[in-house]
């Protein structure tokens, strides 16, 4: 596979004191799609920022597509940024801005972005500026999908939606995902609504990257060992454990498996049940587990 983004030591800092971002070295391969995923403040919005050229690096390289995305028309046509802060202008319908939209990405599809309208329910006469904070989101999210640009990225694009618009736009990103194969950022705090769709997971906690994995190979870097304290404390005794509770003579644990094939067994012949944590509870206790280092430090 090709690689569509490629980052080498990226720095972003502000004045002396602060870096959003902290030496990160990451690639991504056309046509898979990504979560980024983290707590607030860990440095998504001001990674996507600065690989959309809205942000320059303190240093370090980036390459969207081969080539420094910076004054780069060639390279920014094939990109697609969905914010859900996104402003426009006030005197712009709905249909201006999505008739803007058709006019910037080489790729956008007309048939898709009426059939979006329809399904989202979206007034298309009615100014920007008087919609509710869901029909906002259904307007980034129908120009993120009808773009079909080689890299769109959404960035928590679906705030103030309902549970049935948020279904539907996950249907629609597999479906034209699976015909037009491209490559997806998906930033959110919903990760459990997203985790089915996800192909590689990718952490960040305090500007830093601190995992990036295959979206099975994370699923299965933890499992919640449960059992009576004594067979739990000491199957526990030499892994690393992000979490731990007890209940009376009973003890719970979330631990990484470090990976080891035979944990499963192992844990089986310490009399222990395992149940799989989700995406959610495992970054929750990763970033969890990576604040109480720093503040250790």
């Amino acid at each position: 596979m090709a690689n569509v983004l490629e980052l080498k030591a990226l720095t972003k800092s502000y004045g002396n004191d602060f870096k959003a971002l902290q030496n990160i070295n990451l690639t991504l391969q056309e046509n898979k799609i990504y979560g980024l995923l983290g707590r607030n403040g860990a440095g998504k919005t001001t990674l996507l920022h600065l690989i959309t050229a809205q942000l320059f690096p303190s240093s370090g390289d980036i390459k969207v597509f081969g080539k420094a995305p910076y004054e780069n028309t060639e390279v920014l046509r094939q990109i697609c940024f969905i914010k859900e802060s996104q402003k426009y202008p006030d005197t712009f319908r709905v249909r201006d801005v999505l008739a803007v939209a058709s006019s910037l990405y080489p790729n956008w599809d007309s048939s898709m972005a009426n059939s979006l309208i329809s399904e989202f329910r979206l007034p298309v006469k009615r100014r920007v500026k008087k919609l509710s904070r869901g029909m906002l989101s259904s307007v980034g999210i129908i120009i993120g999908l009808a773009s079909r640009a080689p890299l769109t990225i959404f960035d928590e694009p679906y705030l103030g939606l309902d549970a049935v618009a948020r279904e539907l736009f996950y249907d629609r990103l597999i479906q034209d995902y699976m015909e037009f194969p491209r490559t997806i950022i998906l930033s959110t705090h919903l990760i459990d609504e997203i985790s089915a769709m996800l192909e590689h997971v990718i952490v960040l906690d305090h500007g830093k990257l601190l995992m990036n994995e295959e979206a099975e190979q994370f699923r299965g870097s933890a499992f919640i060992v449960s059992g009576k304290q004594a067979d739990v404390e000491s199957f526990i005794a030499d892994k690393e454990v992000l979490h731990q509770e007890g209940l009376g003579s009973m003890r719970s644990a979330v631990v990484l498996t470090g990976g080891n094939k035979d944990f499963r067994k192992q844990a089986e012949l310490n009399r222990l049940s395992l149940n799989p944590v989700s995406l959610q509870q495992l970054m929750v206790q990763l970033t969890k587990h990576s604040n109480r280092e720093e503040v250790n430090k």
